[in-house]
């Protein structure tokens, strides 16, 4: 289906293609209908400015693009404590925040405050 870019709303940009995916999933698991342009501009950084080949989160739906706009903010705002390192509460080894579970007694990581 073609969208026309009239009907449609840019509510994201970024260098990092992950991150944009991640945003467009969420969005999507929100029942936004959105679309990811640019995905595969980065070959051409350097004929064209670098920041429009980034890709582009667009809403597809006009009305509903202050509401994705506020999923995303909200979304980067959120602290990332998994990355935070954490002391396990049954032997008081300190964890790397990427693990859920103590390496050395099996204790899994305590909820977040």
């Amino acid at each position: 289906m073609l969208y026309t870019q009239k009907a449609m709303k840019r509510v994201y940009s970024s260098h990092d293609p992950i991150l944009s995916g991640q945003l467009k999933i969420l969005l999507e698991s929100n029942h936004i209908p959105c679309l990811l342009r640019n995905e595969f501009l980065a070959g051409a950084a350097g004929e064209l400015p670098p920041t429009e080949c980034w890709p582009e989160l667009w809403v597809i739906e006009n009305a509903l693009a202050g509401q994705a706009r506020q999923l995303i903010d909200a979304f980067l705002e959120y602290p990332n404590e998994a990355q935070q390192a954490w002391n396990c509460p049954g032997c008081n080894e300190t964890i790397e925040g990427q693990f859920s579970e103590c390496w050395q007694c099996g204790t899994q990581r305590p909820p977040g405050p």
